[in-house]
């Protein structure tokens, strides 16, 4: 990696993503979901910590915060601070949870999936770390059901995941989950306001088969 590339990554990229994600219709989007964390909950992917001022602080118990990504852990902390929401941060990629089997009431995954390198291995550790009767809850960007908007994901994906901390424009949400063992009763769908390639999502709870 060059300095100019590695100081991208380190001190530019983390503000753009920051940015990014905080937009004001993301932030409708984790506000669907990140309230109906209950008990102990891990977040895959925390990064800045956009989510912790959704969360309700009466109905968590315990938040732990997975993220490789630590030059975002120090935003994160201050967003912590700012919410009043106590989490404890782990410098870790989701193929691995080191956690032990059905340790969790709820894993929160929002805007990350697009960024893990090996997505179904990650889900399926996330199912692993539910409890039986535990859920997770979901909101990412993906694979657009438009043949045209398609086109493009797959056209940009090879430059975009360069550019944007390895975000792919094209991954299957739904068929991932379901591949790891996951089933969606309340999938739902929305184009966000923007350029269509980057703003379909899928959001709901996903539940363990």
């Amino acid at each position: 990696m060059s300095r100019l590339s590695a100081l991208y990554d380190t001190h530019l990229l983390p503000w753009l993503l920051d940015w990014a994600c905080g937009v004001r219709p993301v932030s409708r989007q984790r506000a669907k979901i990140v309230p109906q964390a209950r008990g102990r909950v891990l977040e895959i992917g925390i990064g800045t910590g956009l989510n912790l001022p959704h969360y309700d602080k009466s109905q968590v118990s315990e938040l732990i915060g997975l993220d490789p990504g630590t030059e975002l852990h120090r935003l994160a902390r201050q967003r912590s601070r700012e919410a009043g929401v106590d989490v404890e941060l782990v410098g870790l990629s989701a193929e691995r949870i080191p956690y032990p089997d059905a340790s969790f009431d709820t894993v929160v995954m929002t805007y990350t999936l697009c960024t893990i390198p090996d997505p179904v291995a990650a889900l399926r550790e996330m199912r692993r770390v539910l409890r039986p009767d535990g859920r997770l809850l979901y909101c990412e960007h993906g694979l657009a059901p438009d043949a045209s908007v398609r086109k493009w994901q797959q056209r940009l994906t090879p430059t975009w995941t360069k550019i944007a901390g390895g975000c792919h424009l094209d991954r299957d949400i739904p068929a991932l989950l379901r591949e790891a063992g996951f089933r969606l009763p309340d999938l739902q769908t929305i184009y966000l306001p923007g350029p269509r390639p980057l703003v379909f999502n899928y959001w709901g709870t996903a539940l363990p088969d």
